[in-house]
C-alpha cells in the first residue's frame, strides 16, 4: 500500500527521463519537483500536528492555512520560473505539477475508505 500511497513520487521520478528525452526545460522539472516535494512535506507535517491537536479550531486553522499556503507556494514557484527563466519552463513545471496533483488526488480518493477506522459504536445489547 505504501507504493500506492506515494505513487505521485514514482511518477515524479519517471518524469525525469521523459523531460530529458523530450528536450523539455530541466528547470521546469526541478521547479515542479521542488514545489511538489516541498508542499507534500508541509502537508505531512501539518497533518501530524493537526492529528495531535484536540482543539477543532486549531485543526481547521492548520488544515485551511496549509492548503492556502501550499497553493500560493506552488503558484509563486511556477510563476517565478516562468517569468525569470522562460515561459516554456514555467509551462513544463505547471503541466508536471498538475499531472502530479491529479495522480495524488485520485490515489487519495481511492485509498480514503481504507484510512477510516472501522465503525465500533455499540449497536445495543447482544443476544445471549
Amino acid at each position: 500500500m505504501v507504493v500506492v500511497r506515494y505513487f505521485d513520487f514514482v511518477v515524479l521520478a519517471l518524469a525525469l527521463p521523459i523531460f530529458l528525452v523530450a528536450g523539455l526545460p530541466i528547470v521546469g522539472y526541478i521547479t515542479a519537483a521542488a514545489a511538489w516535494i516541498g508542499q507534500r512535506a508541509i502537508q505531512i507535517a501539518t497533518n501530524r500536528r493537526a492529528a495531535a491537536s484536540k482543539d477543532p479550531r486549531t485543526v481547521v486553522g492548520l488544515m485551511a492555512g496549509s492548503m492556502i499556503g501550499r497553493g500560493w507556494l506552488v503558484a509563486a514557484a511556477i510563476f517565478i520560473v516562468g517569468v525569470t527563466v522562460s515561459s516554456k519552463a514555467g509551462l513544463a513545471a505547471a503541466v508536471l505539477f498538475i499531472a502530479l496533483f491529479t495522480i495524488y488526488f485520485t490515489t487519495n480518493m481511492i485509498l480514503r475508505p481504507f484510512d477510516q477506522a472501522p465503525n465500533t459504536f455499540d449497536q445495543g445489547p447482544k443476544p445471549s
